[in-house]
């Protein structure tokens, strides 16, 4: 049995998906990235925060065990609603078993594409 890594609550202050893309192959976009190097899978509960309306909550997410799964914020919705573009926004990520959680954004508003990846601030 494969031991789990990580921990269980993750947040992630800085999110933005842009409403416009330049011209060409890419488009912007943010991914919450998480491993799961546990053998059973995990259950995630991700909350979606903003500045100036109510969260976004109780979406669920499974991750199977000895994988990784890199879920597309632009895909995560509640109740029918999902995070606009031009809004900024935050991400509480919780599991139940240590998981490993990164953040990469593609901002690809001008021409020189930009390419951002940090690791989510684990909560003890």
């Amino acid at each position: 049995m494969h031991q789990a890594r990580g921990e269980k609550h993750w947040i992630i202050p800085d999110g933005f998906i842009p409403p416009k893309s330049a011209p060409g192959d890419y488009v912007s976009h943010e991914s919450i990235c998480v491993l799961n190097c546990s053998s059973e899978e995990a259950q995630l509960q991700i909350t979606i925060f903003f500045e100036d309306r109510e969260p976004l909550e109780n979406i669920s997410v499974a991750v199977a065990g000895r994988r990784t799964y890199h879920i597309r914020t632009s895909s995560l919705s509640a109740n029918g609603a999902s995070i606009p573009v031009g809004v900024p926004y935050a991400i509480e990520v919780l599991s139940d078993i240590p998981i490993i959680v990164q953040y990469s954004r593609l901002d690809a508003t001008q021409a020189a594409n930009a390419l951002m990846s940090v690791v989510a601030y684990p909560i003890k």
